[in-house]
């Protein structure tokens, strides 16, 4: 068998034993729409725009999806119970040797799981998929504390960028998230290279998104391995006030940093009017990544 189809064959067993995970623990695979009526309004993720029946009447302009998130928590408030899809994803702007304009994601949702409880199950899903390798879990300001001695929770902005100059780095920011990122991305993810598998939890408030929060954190976490970002999670907001106010947070960013300001899904903000989201935590997890690294 040639190299090449041996890649074939490896990630087809990927994506297989992925799938019987989840049918074995009766978490539904679900399909969700690709074209959407509104863009995402997430500050650093840009959507692409598509414009379709140019041969019609009336031409219709849609949004390729950069994540199934909204459309399966349509699912989840109406019901649904745990899911899962596995589903090809589209982001503009993308660069670099791990990013890309089309990817494959897979995301699920389980209903009354906190996010150690998800972290678990992922681990539970890599030791199925052959990456036994020992997991360790610490959250974001001991990562600072055991790597940098910088406390990254009750450091304000100012004295943020002051460590950023004295590592001759640009301290030319607004915002407090942005420098936690840029001192997460030098300081500490060099460190976590040298860690087979690491979950890093409780970021900050600040780098909440769409998790909830609790105090000085927010309850989101991201799963490492041998130094790559492979996946993303939360303990999800549940109703349309929050994710309304996350939004709008969300659109004030972008405009300040001139990029195009979204229409609001206010469909999506509706339907969790008449019906929250159930308790839960869900994670969207890059499928080449995970395929690259669990075969290393």
């Amino acid at each position: 068998m040639s190299k090449f189809k041996e890649n074939l064959v490896n990630y087809q067993n990927l994506t297989r034993k992925i799938r019987d995970f989840f049918y074995s623990r009766q978490v539904i695979e679900v399909v969700t729409p690709s074209l959407l009526d509104a863009p995402t309004t997430d500050v650093y993720i840009d959507s692409i725009e598509v414009s379709v029946n140019h041969a019609l009447s009336k031409s219709s302009k849609f949004y390729l999806h950069t994540s199934p998130e909204l459309e399966m928590k349509r699912l989840l408030s109406k019901g649904s119970g745990d899911i899962f899809q596995i589903c090809q994803v589209f982001r503009d702007n993308e660069q670099g040797n791990i990013n890309s304009n089309e990817f494959t994601m897979l995301e699920f949702y389980r209903v009354d799981f906190d996010m150690h409880q998800l972290m678990d199950e992922i681990q539970e899903l890599l030791v199925v998929l052959g990456k036994n390798d020992p997991v360790q879990k610490m959250s974001y300001a001991q990562a600072f504390f055991d790597f940098s001695d910088i406390d990254i929770l009750n450091s304000d902005i100012e004295e943020l960028k002051k460590i950023l100059q004295s590592l001759g780095l640009n301290s030319d920011y607004d915002w407090i998230e942005d420098i936690q990122t840029v001192l997460f991305v030098h300081l500490i993810e060099p460190k976590l290279k040298d860690i087979p598998v690491c979950f890093i939890y409780d970021f900050p408030k600040h780098q909440a998104a769409l998790a909830q929060i609790d105090g000085l954190v927010a309850n989101r976490f991201e799963l490492y391995i041998k130094g790559i970002e492979i996946a993303n999670g939360y303990q999800e907001l549940q109703s349309s006030e929050d994710y309304r106010s996350r939004f709008n947070q969300e659109l004030i960013k972008r405009e300040k940093l001139s990029k195009s300001i979204p229409a609001i899904d206010e469909q999506f903000l509706k339907e969790l009017s008449s019906s929250s989201l159930p308790f839960c935590s869900g994670v969207a997890i890059g499928i080449e990544r995970l395929f690259m690294l669990t075969s290393l």
